[in-house]
């Protein structure tokens, strides 16, 4: 088909009330497709908002993009949750009035599917692109409910008892997702592992593709602004992003750097929550190093955090996806401590004989840090990552290889 002049974007957030790594790629890539396509971008969002009614539309611009937010009211049913009738009719509505010639649906959780189905039944293409495993796990992100990573491979509905409350209508969830995804034209991932496991799961094969996520690149003066500080304090920096969670590695982090002995360097944690709450009460003291809390940061100040650490700490305990931060740290010459955590693997400097292993004791952590404090000046060059400019420009290539224009149910 030939690259569609009018985009309708479908995600729970969207600028300008942002939150999530899913957001920045969705926000990023439409702001560049319109940018480098020409292509006009709609957004349909959701908000909460107690003042307003239930379904209230409210319609917002940023940076150019309209984005009509959807106000989903408070303990809403299960199934709503993922299949809306009241959004459902809502969506519909704007895409009958908003005439789109593609629908790209990132995170549709609280939205739900119904959007999918609108579009299929009107002839529109649909590009579906998964950035988590809500489309598998009712969960979201395969955590158990006891904090642990589910590790099915592939993912059957009939082995999720352990976790489910309601195994009916988890059942029912899982058949009515697959049924939705089904439609979509093509789907994209943001890595092998996604795909894979995905399509194992019983996503359709032949409308799978790899579509990795970009980042913000480093500007023109990180190098010197990273040179700089280093200039000024010799000590190494180590940096996470992941919060005081299980999954994320906390406690194995906070295990390795108390049974150090040795003091020279310091480390950054960020708070990432929106009301600053994350690493209260979180004892941190015992840590050696000289450790603070940097606060949350948006797009623009990236170069600012990275230009402080020199090793970003990534022991996720689970498979993600991707791994965003790491790319961010790689592209500005930043060393990475990581888990062998699924999708945040395939990235160009990838050392799989550092890699620490899923569900380890703190000592392979500890080895990986004293490796790096042992080699203080061994600053890695910065790697070529794909930027949302060349993400953008990927997605372009793939619609035009989508034939035609959807047929919707005969």
């Amino acid at each position: 088909m030939a690259f569609p002049a009018h985009i309708l974007l479908l995600n729970v957030y969207f600028a300008p009330h942002s939150y999530g790594g899913a957001t920045v790629v969705a926000e990023a890539v439409a702001r560049e497709l319109a940018a480098r396509h020409g292509c006009r971008i709609t957004a349909i969002s959701s908000m909460n908002r107690p003042d307003l009614p239930a379904y209230t539309v409210m319609k917002a611009e940023s940076g150019g993009i309209a984005n009509y937010m959807i106000n989903l009211p408070d303990g809403r049913p299960y199934a709503d949750r993922y299949d809306s009738p009241a959004v459902t009719e809502l969506a519909a509505g704007l895409i009958d009035d908003l005439a789109p010639d593609l629908v790209h649906a990132h995170c549709l959780q609280e939205i739900g599917i119904g959007a999918l189905d609108i579009a299929h039944r009107r002839g529109l293409k649909v590009v579906l692109s998964v950035h988590d495993f809500w489309w598998l796990c009712e969960y979201q992100f395969m955590i158990r409910p006891n904090g642990e990573y589910c590790g099915q491979y592939p993912v059957r509905i009939e082995d999720c008892r352990g976790c489910a409350s309601n195994m009916a209508r988890a059942r029912l969830r899982f058949e009515r997702l697959g049924q939705a995804a089904a439609k979509a034209d093509l789907v994209t991932f943001p890595s092998r592992f996604a795909r894979d496991l995905s399509v194992a799961s019983g996503f359709r094969e032949d409308t799978a593709r790899v579509w990795e996520n970009g980042v913000t690149l480093p500007g023109p003066d990180f190098a010197a602004r990273q040179a700089a500080r280093r200039a000024a304090d010799p000590r190494l920096v180590f940096g996470y992003l992941g919060g005081p969670s299980q999954i994320k590695g906390w406690p194995l982090i906070r295990a390795a750097f108390e049974r150090l002995e040795r003091e020279d360097f310091a480390g950054l944690l960020v708070d990432a929550s929106l009301d600053g709450t994350w690493w209260k009460g979180v004892e941190i003291s015992k840590m050696r190093g000289d450790w603070h809390i940097h606060p949350r940061f948006g797009q623009a100040g990236i170069d600012d955090f990275y230009a402080k650490i020199d090793a970003l700490l990534f022991p996720s305990q689970w498979k993600e996806t991707f791994g965003l931060t790491i790319r961010e740290a790689a592209s500005r010459g930043i060393r990475v401590i990581q888990t062998d955590s699924g999708g945040t693997t395939e990235w160009p400097g990838a050392d799989p004989a550092h890699m620490l292993p899923i569900g380890s004791d703190p000592g392979p952590l500890r080895a990986e840090i004293l490796r790096v404090l042992d080699a203080p000046n061994a600053h890695p060059a910065p790697l070529e990552v794909v930027g949302y400019a060349a993400q953008a420009d990927a997605f372009a290539d793939m619609v035009a290889g989508v034939d035609g224009k959807g047929t919707g149910d005969q």
